[in-house]
């Protein structure tokens, strides 16, 4: 049989198993694995890897805050997540006040459809204007949104009460609550407090939102899921102490999820330490924390406590970031990093010994896949879609702004080297990088809607 593309002599990782294999590949989906395949194209993949797309589900494109926007729009910010082996993202919708979730959904869907180049969804999210509307979460489950973002800080916060109606409201449809988990009343308290004291500089961020507070909140909403009867993800966990919590959960049976972000297995608070402006620049939240806790976050990863690696992709450029530097309460927070996550793990993670080939593959990808409902994908199979990324396990790159492609103009890893880089992209069968050059086009993402 004749394949549309086949990628050939490649060592196929799945999370699973690692075999050497052919896949044939007809339209979008994976058709066959086996030896001798051939088909109308054909890429070499010999003394290569031949992963899963990457599904990165925590990203912030065209965000927009009050007074700043994430510098990537959905065009950029896709395209270097193809780059860097990404074909799936996860984005957010926040309703207006006087909008339905649903009209939320089509607002959000209307700046995508046309500039993404991968395939991508949404987490819905619900803040207090729609604690009235919960009785349209069945709906928005509906239309795709199977996750549903909750916040425990900032003035999307919920109130333990009204995150109690939220769980219980997604829980009544099957959906995954995702969370933001921060003890806001502490951390505005000690922002007044360094504030009042003249301690404005960036390296007060982290003494204002504390590990342990961090924990508090995590261990608080565990309770309340639990009480509730529904799972819970909770996003960017930057410590320690909250994968005490998270193991802890786990051990009991309950359905408790959790993910880390690169920039906290890779950098740490000592980058505060730095001059201004710089040290500007590396406010996110949670905040960087100890050498230690990045140690106890690769072993959680290991373990499977820590279950999956997401970005928090959310890039302001250096001048945003520098437009508050006497008060950093008011420094935008957030990171660029949507292009080299799969490389950072596999380069510090896979090479270092935290973990292997195969769970590499797994919290980049076919976790994910899991967690969010994203049926046809992270896995290489016949009938799943051909999201696959041909991986060169010795292409050592230095990470700066000349290497990578957001349109950001810093990188939190500037001079970092890596050693494992993709050199070819598909999604659903269509290369869209190919020996490391951006090959696809605006508008061939295509919105996936999730169920459970």
């Amino acid at each position: 049989m004749n394949f549309d593309l086949v990628i050939k002599n490649g060592t196929v990782v799945t999370a699973v198993a690692t075999y050497q294999a052919d896949i044939g590949i007809n339209g979008e989906q994976i058709a066959a694995i086996g030896q001798g395949l051939h088909g109308r194209r054909e890429l070499d993949a010999a003394d290569k890897l031949v992963i899963p797309g990457g599904i990165d589900p925590h990203v912030h494109l065209q965000y927009q805050l009050p007074n700043f926007r994430s510098a990537d729009d959905f065009f950029s910010g896709t395209r270097a997540a193809a780059l860097g082996g990404t074909t799936t993202v996860i984005d957010f919708v926040e309703p207006q006040a006087a909008q339905t979730m649903l009209d939320g959904l089509a607002a959000r869907n209307a700046e995508a459809a046309g500039q993404t180049v991968i395939d991508y969804s949404f987490h819905m999210t619900i803040g207090p204007h729609e604690i009235e509307k919960l009785d349209q979460v069945a709906a928005a489950y509906a239309a795709g949104c199977a996750s549903f973002k909750l916040y425990m800080a900032y003035g999307m916060r919920l109130t333990d009460d009204q995150l109690l109606r939220a769980l219980q409201a997604i829980r009544d449809v099957n959906g995954l609550p995702v969370v933001h988990a921060e003890n806001w009343d502490v951390i505005c308290a000690l922002v007044a407090q360094n504030l009042a004291a003249g301690r404005t500089e960036p390296g007060w961020h982290p003494h204002s939102r504390p590990s342990l507070l961090e924990a508090e909140a995590a261990s608080r909403l565990i309770d309340i899921a639990t009480y509730v009867g529904t799972r819970v993800h909770i996003f960017h966990i930057s410590c320690a102490e909250v994968v005490e919590r998270l193991a802890d959960a786990q051990r009991r049976g309950l359905p408790v999820t959790g993910e880390t972000c690169p920039h906290y297995l890779l950098l740490n608070c000592g980058v505060f330490e730095r001059p201004l402006p710089q040290a500007a620049r590396y406010i996110c939240s949670p905040p960087l924390r100890s050498h230690d806790d990045q140690l106890h976050l690769w072993r959680a990863l290991g373990q499977d406590v820590v279950n999956i690696v997401t970005t928090d992709h959310c890039p302001f450029t250096q001048a945003e970031k520098e437009q508050n530097l006497h008060d950093y309460s008011q420094i935008p927070g957030g990171l660029p990093g949507i292009e080299a996550r799969l490389s950072l793990l596999y380069s510090y993670g896979v090479r270092d010994g935290y973990f292997s080939l195969n769970r590499w593959v797994e919290m980049s990808s076919t976790r994910v896949a899991q967690l969010f409902g994203l049926r046809q994908k992270g896995h290489i199979a016949p009938g799943y879609d051909a999201d696959l990324v041909i991986f060169d396990p010795q292409k050592r790159i230095v990470l700066s702004t000349e290497t990578l492609h957001e349109q950001v103009d810093w990188t939190p890893y500037e001079g970092v080297p890596v050693t494992g880089w993709p050199t070819t992209t598909l999604c659903r069968g269509q290369v869209v990088v190919e020996d490391g050059k951006f090959v696809g086009e605006a508008g061939y993402g295509r919105f996936i809607s999730r169920s459970f």
